[in-house]
């Protein structure tokens, strides 16, 4: 990815994040969602995003890493990452399951 010569002020990041979040929070859609998803991102890093959601339910079932690369074809290390970031990540994981499993998350 594209460094910045210059990293943005934490100030500015947290900022620049928020609005992002309430951008994709206004957002009730599935087909909306996706069509800002691909406006806003190129092909791999939908790629990448895709490939880090689809493990996550694995991951709970508790998967070995290799069955998870071997059905998803999505890098071990990716796989560890995922994993990782469910361990000790900020929640957003499991938050995104529990509303996909609201029935009226399904639009």
């Amino acid at each position: 990815m594209k460094q910045r010569i210059q990293p943005l002020p934490k100030r500015d990041a947290e900022t620049d994040l928020d609005a992002l979040s309430r951008a994709l929070a206004v957002l009730d859609k599935p087909a909306d969602v996706r069509a800002f998803l691909e406006d806003l991102c190129t092909p791999a890093e939908l790629e990448a995003m895709c490939d880090r959601w689809k493990v996550v339910p694995l991951l709970l079932e508790r998967v070995p890493y290799r069955e998870i690369h071997d059905r998803t074809l999505v890098s071990v290390t990716t796989i560890g990452r995922v994993a990782r970031t469910l361990e000790r990540g900020e929640g957003g994981y499991a938050a995104a399951l529990r509303q996909r499993r609201r029935p009226s998350a399904s639009h």
